[in-house]
């Protein structure tokens, strides 16, 4: 028993496969037969791998730290009879190496098995090209979902839109004072919120200025002596003038030479009255408001502006605004002013937007919701917003050369709306450009990238790894 353990250990050591008999003199005799292992002593091991699978290779015999031998590889791949054996080529092309099944850098010059026991992927010859483009298969394209549009010339519609309030036009309001002392004798029947006409009657005023002045502008155009020289009666009628007499009071006594006691005041415009201060019987002194009056036919709308689309932003655009009490109206109007500063705290600009208001519709300090068109006329070179990669330091396109070739290519932006983005550079009309899953060919470019990178300094990688093996 002693002589078969020991045969058994000298077999399993050298690589025989040991046939025993028993002699007819009642001894063991054993033969061995060269098994393959023996055969391939007589060639040169191209490197030496773990024999637990781990990714570690020598270039020279060695033993891991539990004492067992690394294992040879040999040029036409074969491994003993405890590694792996290495996947069978399917294609009649030539593999130029064979990459990580997981996608990390790391190729090899022959078959091998990561930590996990998955087969390296191989890589054909013409799977890499030289011109920066990425090939895929026809069922990498379909299973992906890979979709092209040519590049066309479109209007790039950008809206803006911006929150406001309306506003009265300054233009169009008048106030109503005196310019002397005066007493209210009557008011109209107007209040607050009345619409009047321009003439319309609201008081009457006596004022002794005023009567005094009539007094002697009458004496002047009445008097025998300088009645028919128009000078003379001139500097009296400027004082009527300029205490603020209506115009057509003014008429009334130059047709019926008389002198009125009390003054019909009017409305000096059509509108709303916004403010009624005149009481029948109270003293108005110079300069108390007594009506004011707004014309409501166009009103302001203030809108701020976000200032990053003060860029987009110029006067005489056509805005369209909508007023939260009437869903689904639209009111037309155009930018008038933008206002030169910029809120510190809210960092925008308000801009002035001019409406028609003829039914009165629009109120002062309404809220409203401002959409500012700023498309440009002229069509422009444009591709849908999903056919960009955008890194944030550079955009880039993947341009569909066909037969499943793509091409990375960087391009320069403009304007963005409506879906798409104009192209300043980069592309011609008519090009294919990806607009579906571009994430997904842009991470195939990277890796393939990587790899040829990687394999391309593989032997001076192998090198420093065989020499730091060497050091342990």
């Amino acid at each position: 028993m002693k002589t078969l353990r020991l045969l058994t250990l000298l077999a399993l050591a050298g690589g025989l496969a040991v046939g025993a008999y028993w002699s007819s003199h009642g001894r063991w005799s054993a033969h061995a037969e060269a098994t393959p292992a023996a055969a391939q002593a007589d060639r040169t091991p191209l490197y030496y791998r773990d024999p637990s699978g781990a990714p570690l290779w020598s270039a020279s015999p060695k033993q891991d730290d539990r004492g067992r031998d690394y294992l040879p590889v040999y040029e036409d791949g074969q491994a003993p009879a405890t590694a792996p054996k290495p996947p069978q080529a399917t294609s009649s092309r030539k593999i130029l190496y064979y990459r990580n099944p997981m996608g990390l850098p790391d190729t090899s010059p022959v078959p091998k098995k990561d930590p996990m026991g998955m087969n390296y992927v191989p890589v054909y010859e013409g799977d890499e090209a030289d011109d920066g483009t990425v090939k895929l298969s026809p069922g990498k394209i379909q299973r992906t979902g890979v979709k092209s549009e040519p590049v066309e010339r479109r209007t790039i519609r950008v809206t803006v839109k911006a929150p406001g309030t309306i506003q009265l036009d300054e233009r169009r309001v008048s106030v109503i004072a005196m310019r002397a002392e005066s007493f209210v004798q009557k008011v109209a029947d107007v209040t607050t919120g009345t619409r009047v006409k321009a003439g319309q009657p609201l008081m009457e005023i006596y004022s002794s200025a005023v009567a005094s002045a009539a007094a002697e502008y009458l004496a002047t155009i009445t008097s025998k002596t300088v009645g028919g020289v128009e000078m003379y009666g001139r500097g009296s009628r400027q004082r009527l003038v300029n205490l603020d007499v209506p115009e057509q009071v003014i008429a009334e006594m130059e047709k019926t030479r008389l002198a009125p006691v009390t003054i019909h005041w009017s409305a000096p415009r059509d509108g709303i009255v916004l403010e009624r201060n005149a009481i029948e019987g109270m003293r108005a002194n110079p300069g108390d408001v007594l009506f004011r009056i707004a014309d409501t036919s166009v009103v302001w709308a203030l809108v701020d502006i976000a200032e990053r689309d003060l860029g987009h932003i110029a006067v005489g655009q056509s805005v369209a605004v909508r007023a939260r009490s009437f869903p689904g109206r639209i009111f037309s109007g155009h930018i008038a002013v933008v206002y030169p500063q910029v809120n510190r705290e809210t960092r925008t600009v308000r801009v002035r937007i001019e409406l028609a208001n003829p039914d009165a519709a629009l109120l002062p300090d309404m809220y409203v919701d401002a959409e500012i068109d700023t498309a440009d006329a002229a069509p422009v070179l444009a591709i849908p917003d999903s056919a960009v990669l955008d890194t944030g330091a550079r955009q880039a396109v993947l341009v569909d050369k066909g037969k499943g070739r793509f091409e990375p290519r960087e391009v320069k932006l403009g304007r963005r709306g409506g879906g798409y983005i104009e192209v300043r550079d980069g592309l011609a009309d008519g090009e294919a450009v990806v607009t579906s899953a571009t994430f997904l060919i842009d991470a195939e470019s990277n890796l393939k990238a990587a790899l040829k990178g990687f394999a391309e300094g593989a032997p001076q990688a192998s090198d420093a790894g065989h020499a730091a093996g060497e050091r342990k």
